[in-house]
């Protein structure tokens, strides 16, 4: 199970739901962005080198939240790690470590604390962009996740518990595309690494050995309370090249910008399969004045494939989504009731706020009478693209 790697209490109602089900989160375009060389001019470099050239870059991320839980009101304060994007303040972390956050405060290697403003946060991505008044900070250097194999060697530096500040782990990618779902219901493809990661580490870099950030550390295993199981250094990264693009439009825009189609799917189960139907995303329906519903996607059209691609699931589809720009054209091949056709979407651009609206709820959040069964049932999961 994925264990939420953040201290503090009092997130959401919906964090209680996490923590109960050990299923929670751990906790350039742009000036000053540096973004990695090509070819020849990268060169590999030693973890100590690695930690001397880029713990300037991380920040630890401390947060002070107020929640009303079964009618008592307490103040607590969580801790999470960042890492600075910018050399005029814009810091990378975890939404979990930042969310329903009253105040965030930023520090340095070198001991100097800000006061954070929170940008823009997208929580589907469990990414959130923060600002500090500052200037000549140094910033990471962006690498390329997708270029990235089973067994690499990565460096993580971070803050474990919130207290062992600035700590250095080690160890090689264990697996890419690992489909994980986290607390949220959300289900997010990540990089599984055996480096030590732990409560803290939330929202600091995963870096490969050419000292380039490849990933954004956020969650580790963990077996369901009273198991006895004993888990080790089972990691997960969210993937640099994933999320950079909106990252990007949140810094330069004020807004969140993804590609999109216009559908929701859900993977074909095995059972369905047995019966003969392929393996893909399955669409369960079709927005309104969407690319897809121009192109002639319908409901219960299964997508096997895209541009060639191989698509078995719904993840893969919304990968390949993601993955695209505005103006892209994806040729779906597309399994209908026993036929198969090609189907060209022109991909969209959704733009949302990269703020969430303001709700009391967030930071006062009281649990509906009733059994836990019925509060938890209001949290169902769900995949779109």
């Amino acid at each position: 199970m994925c264990r939420n790697m953040t201290n503090g209490r009092g997130r959401t109602a919906a964090r209680w739901l996490a923590a109960l089900m050990c299923l929670v989160m751990l906790a350039g375009v742009f000036g000053g962005t540096t973004r990695a060389a090509a070819g020849k001019d990268r060169q590999q470099l030693s973890a100590a080198d690695i930690y001397e050239q880029s713990v300037n870059s991380t920040v630890g991320i401390t947060t002070a939240i107020t929640t009303n839980i079964w009618g008592y009101q307490t103040t607590a304060a969580a801790s999470g790690s960042g890492f600075i994007i910018t050399d005029d303040g814009y810091v990378l972390t975890n939404y979990h470590v930042v969310e329903g956050a009253e105040s965030i405060t930023v520090t340095t290697y070198g001991g100097d604390s800000y006061e954070a403003e929170l940008v823009g946060c997208d929580e589907s991505n469990d990414i959130a962009v923060l600002k500090v008044d500052a200037e000549g900070l140094t910033p990471v250097t962006i690498g390329d996740s997708g270029a990235l194999r089973v067994g690499d060697e990565v460096i993580a530096i971070g803050n474990p518990l919130g207290e062992l500040t600035f700590s250095l782990t080690g160890g090689r990618v264990s697996a890419l595309d690992r489909e994980i779902t986290v607390s949220s219901g959300v289900t997010m493809d990540l990089i599984q690494t055996d480096c030590a990661i732990n409560s803290g580490n939330s929202g600091g870099a995963l870096f490969n050995m050419y000292g380039e950030v490849i990933g954004i550390t956020n969650a580790k295993y963990s077996s369901r309370s009273g198991s006895g199981a004993s888990i080790d250094n089972i990691g997960f990264a969210i993937p640099i090249s994933r999320v950079y693009g909106i990252v990007q439009s949140i810094v330069t825009k004020g807004v969140i910008s993804k590609p999109w189609i216009g559908v929701t799917v859900g993977s074909v189960s095995q059972e369905a399969t047995g019966y003969g139907l392929p393996a893909g995303a399955a669409v369960k329906s079709v927005e309104a004045d969407s690319p897809a519903e121009e192109a002639g996607l319908q409901e219960n059209d299964i997508v096997t494939a895209a541009n060639g691609e191989t698509v078995g699931s719904s993840q893969d589809l919304k990968n390949i989504v993601s993955s695209a720009k505005a103006g892209d054209e994806l040729v779906l091949t597309v399994y209908r009731q026993g036929e198969t056709v090609e189907i060209t979407v022109e991909v969209g651009e959704n733009v949302q706020p990269a703020l969430p609206e303001e709700d009391d709820q967030q930071t006062q959040q009281q649990l509906p009478e009733g059994s836990l069964e019925e509060f938890f049932s209001q949290f169902p999961g769900g995949s779109n693209s």
